[in-house]
């Protein structure tokens, strides 16, 4: 049987958790190479899970390895470089959120992808699950008619990872986050960059709309970063949207993730905390999901199955896809410029 051959660039905290247990766990999927520029740690790394080849030069795995997809887990600011490179060697690509740092760097992989006839995926766990595809579907199929308001909210118990503390539960791992991803503003770090981008990934695989303008201010972290974000987004069509986001529920809590869409024929409502995806109709055509227990919690394992079953040529579908991951960060980018003026910035 034929396996995706796959690489691993810039593996640290997320991509020793997960990514490469992913990979190695996943029969249709050969994971050729990891690269991390630090060599001691990229030793560890391989000797740990038996990867036979390790480089610190991303960019000689790549002319060697000519791998057929790349998983890209390095810092946010290392994104689009990375991307491009791994683009431009034939590799499809999952490029961990955010996609890239800036609106421009994000239209660029995504316009490379569509010239190399070469897929992104952008890791967004909750766009993976039954319930959220079942969403989805319905919003294709003009589930709430005409939008013409949208209420995103995310919350998630990371008052220490953007407070520069690190992140106390991640103590037993392998790797732990770096301050200077997750906390220096001047690296892209803070809850928007961090953690609103997955509550906006969700809400453009609901939503097929561009963002066209936001207004936002941010209350901030001790290290700089913002620990809340308060924002008015206008899409292109017209209609608006509130997003909030906040690092600071107490830790024996979960992620809550909570998206309204009001349109002209009805509502729909998806809550992973309780569990809840409704659509409510005028006309009283209701659907309710009857969602198992523990399904609303968080994982990332799908998306690199998706991204095997995309370089074999098997794959049905893209839950996130590089313009919805172009959609988010041209929100987060116009957020982030408006929270420096004080005045709405264009995301267009």
């Amino acid at each position: 049987m034929r396996k995706a051959r796959i690489a691993v660039l810039g593996a640290g905290w997320w991509g020793a958790q997960v990514y490469i247990p992913s990979l190695l766990a996943d029969p249709t999927v050969d994971l050729v190479a990891v690269n991390r520029r630090d060599a001691t740690a990229l030793k560890d790394i391989t000797d740990k899970f038996g990867i036979a080849r390790g480089y610190t030069d991303y960019r000689e795995l790549l002319a060697v390895e000519k791998p057929d997809g790349v998983v890209i887990v390095s810092p946010h600011t290392v994104h689009h470089e990375q991307a491009m490179a791994s683009l431009h060697a034939g590799a499809h690509v999952l490029v961990d959120k955010p996609m890239a740092t800036s609106a421009a760097q994000a239209r660029e992989i995504v316009s490379k992808a569509a010239e190399m006839g070469l897929q992104i995926v952008v890791p967004y766990g909750w766009n993976f699950k039954d319930f959220t595809r079942t969403a989805a579907d319905l919003m294709r199929a003009g589930g709430v008619g005409t939008i013409r308001h949208v209420v995103c909210q995310m919350a998630s118990p990371t008052e220490d990872l953007f407070g520069g503390q690190g992140l106390i539960e991640t103590k037993d791992h392998m790797f732990q986050p770096k301050r200077d991803t997750w906390a220096d503003p001047a690296n892209a770090g803070g809850y928007g960059w961090g953690q609103l981008s997955h509550a906006l990934g969700l809400m453009y695989a609901l939503v097929d709309d561009a963002p066209a303008q936001v207004y936002a201010i941010a209350g901030k972290s001790p290290a700089g970063v913002d620990w809340y974000d308060a924002a008015t987004l206008r899409f292109a069509s017209g209609a608006t949207a509130v997003l909030s986001g906040s690092s600071t529920v107490p830790k024996q809590c979960g992620y809550q993730v909570d998206i309204r869409i009001f349109g002209s024929e009805g509502m729909l409502l998806i809550d992973v905390e309780r569990e809840r995806m409704e659509l409510r109709r005028k006309d009283g055509r209701d659907t309710v999901l009857d969602i198992p227990k523990g399904q609303g919690a968080y994982e990332c394992i799908e998306p690199t199955q998706r991204l095997a079953q995309i370089c074999l040529g098997t794959a049905t579908r893209n839950e996130a896809p590089g313009l919805i991951g172009q959609r988010a960060v041209e929100t987060l980018d116009a957020m982030y410029r408006s929270i420096t003026s004080g005045k709405p910035e264009a995301a267009t």
